[in-house]
């Protein structure tokens, strides 16, 4: 279930906004997100997925947590974003994902 936006790394892209099923997210005054609709989560991980700044958790249980999710603690072990490193897509997702494309379509991966 989603549980945390970051508001310190979010870059107000409205991915999350954009791919999420279940339209839990509402852009706040400010353009970052806002969870709204908790309850609505369905835990598929699109948000986290797709953010490029690593500013999302979804923790894998589908429940709220009845302690909230410290975001120092979060990102000291490393879980802001960790679905996207688990899936393969690695920070940014840009680098990876032409390594991907890169042999389909006659070019040399990108190796920075």
């Amino acid at each position: 279930m989603i549980e945390l936006v970051s508001a310190a790394r979010c870059i107000a892209c409205d991915k999350c906004i954009r791919v999420c099923p279940t339209d839990v997210f509402d852009r706040g005054a400010d353009g970052i997100p806002v969870i709204a609709r908790q309850d609505d989560c369905q835990t598929c991980f699109h948000c986290e997925a797709n953010c490029p700044v690593d500013a999302l958790y979804v923790d894998p249980r589908t429940r709220p947590q009845p302690v909230p999710h410290d975001e120092d603690d979060l990102a000291g072990a490393g879980l802001l974003g960790s679905y996207r490193a688990r899936i393969g897509w690695g920070h940014g997702r840009t680098p990876g994902a032409l390594q991907a494309i890169g042999p389909a379509f006659g070019t040399a991966p990108i190796t920075s």
